[in-house]
């Protein structure tokens, strides 16, 4: 009898502890963060990214924030389900203002710290029986190694001299800071070698978030970044973005929507999309390798990328060379380099082919020869004899940023071109702003060379096989089949 009343209370103990469990699991935002049936995959992909300085540049209500809430909270918890996981984090999360702190960031935290997390509450006004109500000076959390974190919450206006001195693990981002601001937060991690990422709108246009981050013009390796826009948000409903679509002007639809910077007359190429359009070397069937195309500079940088098609037509871009301030010996040499390194193909003569802008076939008043045949002495022959309209070029590499699945990818070492691409605006007339496009003008003519889908190659008949097939006509001719 005493076995089986023990018994019993385990079961009961432990029926406890499953309906305890599960109703936790009911009201746990965060275990349900992204594991329903509708899971939010550009929010997952920046979870899974290992750099160390992060960005997500996306519209109102895509998703932006929520991301950056939960991995301050996987942080400070020492949950981080793709991170090597910390004890005693101490980290900053950074708002322009107090206000918008109260109501964005410090409001999604808070959402995602269950109560029995959360050690203490230190305000700056408001009453820590209601946090919500009030602004937040820091919370401390258990963290699951058995000591405590400390999440901080800053506001960027209050000026760089009030970002000194602290040592920290990772600093978040809500919306975009001051430059002066962004740089110190970088030293405040620096000896943790700990982590930053940003969660915003692009609203004021191209500032040095732009260049640092977005375009990353240094080619710090440890940047990253992703947008989101109101389609990748799969809580959102569709006939809803439509409407509001319709509703905004351009401009407004490209930041808030897109998560674009946007000034003068926008993107030449808003469809590109770096998640989708850019992905890792990978080893390319050498059947697949099509042509090179070069824009050519001197004193301003010349372009070179290596294309390739496989049998669905669709374009690869899988290497480049970009440098300026150099001449045709030097460019020749690098490109037959990189050619080598691919095992490209070469005629008979082992001569490269190319196409070249036309501009390449003359000569000047300093010299006999042209671009083109000072390459031709460096056994690259090229073709000048490109279509240069700009609208029908522009059209062609629209179309393949269109499509779904794409019809065009670049691979991510590539990164001259990348920039270019997410840099590439309008002007105010009709035109793209003549700057940094010398990988656009080669991308251009290599489209409007109308690249083909490569053959099949033919299958070889096993000798069984092809006796098989004979002596199958042999008996056709007599009749016995």
């Amino acid at each position: 009898m005493e076995n089986k009343s023990k018994t019993e209370e385990i079961v009961r103990r432990l029926r406890a502890i499953e309906r305890l469990q599960a109703f936790r699991a009911a009201h746990d935002k965060l275990a349900k963060y992204n594991t329903g049936e509708k899971v939010h995959e550009k929010q997952m992909t920046f979870h899974r990214c290992r750099k160390r300085n992060r960005w997500v540049f996306g519209g109102n209500r895509s998703g932006k924030t929520e991301c950056g809430a939960v991995e301050a909270v996987w942080w400070a918890r020492g949950i981080h389900p793709y991170r090597e996981n910390r004890e005693n984090v101490c980290g900053w999360v950074v708002s322009p203002t107090y206000e918008v702190q109260r109501e964005v960031s410090q409001s999604k935290i808070l959402s995602y710290l269950r109560p029995e997390w959360i050690v203490d509450v230190t305000m700056q006004s408001g009453r820590k029986s209601s946090p919500e109500g009030g602004v937040i000076d820091y919370i401390t959390v258990k963290n699951v190694f058995g000591g405590v974190s400390r999440i901080g919450f800053k506001s960027a206006d209050q000026g760089r001299e009030k970002f000194q001195g602290a040592s920290l693990d990772f600093v978040w981002f809500d919306e975009e800071p001051p430059k002066d601001v962004y740089e110190e937060c970088v030293m405040r991690v620096m000896d943790r070698k700990g982590e930053i990422w940003g969660t915003m709108t692009p609203l004021k246009g191209r500032t040095f978030v732009y260049d640092e981050i977005y375009l990353n013009k240094r080619q710090n390796p440890e940047i990253w970044c992703i947008t989101m826009e109101w389609a990748d948000n799969p809580f959102l409903d569709k006939e809803e973005i439509e409407l509001l679509t319709g509703a905004l002007d351009r401009e407004s639809v490209e930041n808030r929507r897109y998560g674009k910077f946007s000034e003068d007359g926008g993107l030449v190429y808003p469809e590109f999309d770096e998640s989708i359009h850019v992905v890792d070397p990978f080893e390319v069937p050498k059947e697949w390798y099509d042509t090179i195309s070069i824009d050519p500079g001197l004193h301003n940088p010349l372009s070179a990328h290596f294309y390739a098609v496989d049998y669905d037509g669709n374009v690869y871009v899988i290497a480049e060379h970009y440098e300026r301030e150099r001449d045709v010996d030097y460019h020749a040499a690098r490109i037959k380099e990189i050619a080598d390194a691919l095992g490209w193909h070469r005629d008979r003569n082992g001569r490269l082919r190319c196409i070249i802008d036309s501009a390449a076939s003359q000569r000047t008043l300093a010299s006999l020869k042209s671009v083109a045949d000072l390459f031709y002495e460096k056994d690259i022959l090229c073709d000048t004899n490109v279509n240069k309209d700009m609208w029908s070029g522009i059209a062609a590499v629209k179309e393949r940023f269109k499509a779904r699945p794409p019809r065009i990818v670049i691979f991510r070492n590539c990164v001259h071109m990348i920039r270019e691409i997410k840099g590439y605006h309008w002007g105010n007339g009709d035109l793209p702003v003549k700057e940094d496009d010398h990988a656009m003008d080669e991308l251009r003519y290599y489209l409007m060379s109308k690249p083909q889908a490569k053959r099949l190659p033919k299958r070889e008949e096993p000798p069984w096989e092809k006796y098989k097939n004979r002596l199958i006509a042999i008996r056709k001719r007599q009749g016995k089949v």
